[in-house]
């Protein structure tokens, strides 16, 4: 029986590790949207993780400590599956390590300034703002990636400034200048969007978080330290706090993981819209276990800036197709 393009999808299989093709295989549509819906609900569960143990290991752990045991947990993850997975020589060679550099550093930068915002700001707030990342990208694709700015990227982008400035409210009483940590939290996530953007086309993803989590672990031990603390991790762990370091160790890791896979399995405009359900999902725990009431105004301004990513999406999904 002859596969048609409308019934079945053409996969190549690859090692983990490498590039290298092994076999290539036939996946119906059904069964791939629901590998990235599956996907997509592993990224939610994460990163809804990632927030609550942020939030458990306040007052226990400084910002960069927090980072270091998630970079730690990354790591013997990947060197578990280092050992058991065929190609994983291949994990430790990169190229452009110049754009590694860059790409960790602002990653560094943007992440410590997410979980600082989450420790301090209201959840819905956070992680509405943080929704203005793919505006930056689409900018920084344009300036640096020498991509076209059409009309529809721009539209996303003066979307994303409008919704930010109805959820920050500058010049009002409710402004809380710890929002803006959070708006630079998102600038630096756009510039390591963008560098991964260029990377991929010559490493791997395991090679990317491999370097991530490497080059990470001194940065946040360091920056430890300059701020007046032990560099060494472990003289801030007890018992009283195991679960929540567990957790942003392995729920730091699968949500990169699980978003990867679920773009890999299905496509731009099955994923994003399922990515946006973040923020009623935090919305919901910060008010069972923190008692927070998302405001109206961080309601407006996301759904503004949500809108403006799915214009711009519904468009270039347009122009993509034959």
């Amino acid at each position: 029986m002859q596969r048609t393009a409308k019934s079945s999808i053409p996969v190549v299989t690859k090692y983990p590790f490498s590039s290298r093709r092994q076999t290539v295989c036939y996946v119906p549509i059904q069964r791939k949207s629901l590998f990235a819906l599956s996907w997509m609900l592993g990224t939610l569960v994460s990163f809804a993780g990632i927030a609550l143990s942020v939030r458990g290991l306040q007052g226990s752990m400084t910002t960069f400590e927090m980072l270091a045991i998630r970079n730690i947990g990354g790591l013997i993850i990947l060197a578990g599956m280092l050992l058991f997975a065929p190609g994983s020589e291949q994990v430790v060679r990169m190229s452009q390590p110049a754009i590694y550099v860059l790409r960790n550093s602002a990653h560094f930068i943007g992440q410590a300034l997410w979980v600082w915002s989450v420790s301090v700001l209201p959840l819905a707030t956070v992680f509405a703002i943080e929704f203005t990342t793919p505006a930056w990208v689409a900018l920084f694709a344009v300036l640096f990636l020498k991509e076209r700015m059409t009309l529809f990227r721009g539209i996303s982008i003066v979307f994303g400034f409008v919704g930010v400035l109805i959820i920050l409210r500058p010049g009002l009483d409710s402004f809380r200048p710890e929002a803006l940590a959070v708006v630079l939290a998102a600038v630096f996530l756009g510039i390591q969007i963008t560098t991964t953007k260029f990377l991929t086309g010559s490493n791997s993803t395991w090679t990317i978080m491999f370097w991530m989590n490497l080059m990470q672990l001194p940065m946040n031990m360091a920056a430890n330290w300059i701020s007046g603390h032990s560099p060494l991790i472990i003289e801030s762990l007890s018992w009283s706090i195991w679960l929540p370091v567990i957790g942003i160790g392995i729920t730091g890791f699968l949500a990169h993981y699980c978003l990867t896979n679920a773009f890999r399995h299905g496509d731009a405009t099955l994923v994003v819209p399922i990515d946006f359900l973040r923020l009623p999902l935090i919305a919901l725990i910060g008010w069972l276990f923190y008692a927070e009431t998302p405001e109206l105004p961080v309601l407006i301004g996301a759904m503004i800036v949500i809108g403006g990513v799915l214009v711009n999406l519904m468009a270039e999904t347009r122009v993509e197709k034959p």
